[in-house]
C-alpha cells in the first residue's frame, strides 16, 4: 500500500545516506524502520530482543551449569 508521509529534510538526508551505504532503496529503509517499530511495540518485543543473546558466550557453559553456579551459595548450608 502506498502512503504519503511528511519527512523533515534533515531526516530525509540521513535516510538517503543510510540507504546508499547499505545499497538499498529509501523505501526498503523505511519499511525496515516500520517493521522494527512494530516489533518493538508488540507484547513479545522483550523476548525477541533477548533471543540468542548468550549464544556466543563461552565463559558460562551450558544453561544448567550456569544456573547451578549462580545458585551455589543459596544451596549451601
Amino acid at each position: 500500500m502506498r502512503t504519503l508521509v511528511d519527512i523533515p529534510e534533515d531526516a530525509l538526508r540521513t535516510l538517503d545516506a543510510l540507504a546508499a551505504t547499505a545499497r538499498r532503496s529509501r523505501a526498503a529503509e523505511i519499511r525496515e524502520a516500520i517493521d522494527r517499530h512494530i516489533r518493538a511495540k508488540t507484547e513479545r518485543a522483550w523476548i525477541d530482543a533477548g533471543a540468542g543473546y548468550w549464544k556466543n558466550r563461552t565463559d558460562v557453559g551450558d544453561g544448567l551449569s550456569y544456573q547451578d553456579a549462580i545458585r551455589e551459595d543459596r544451596d549451601e548450608p
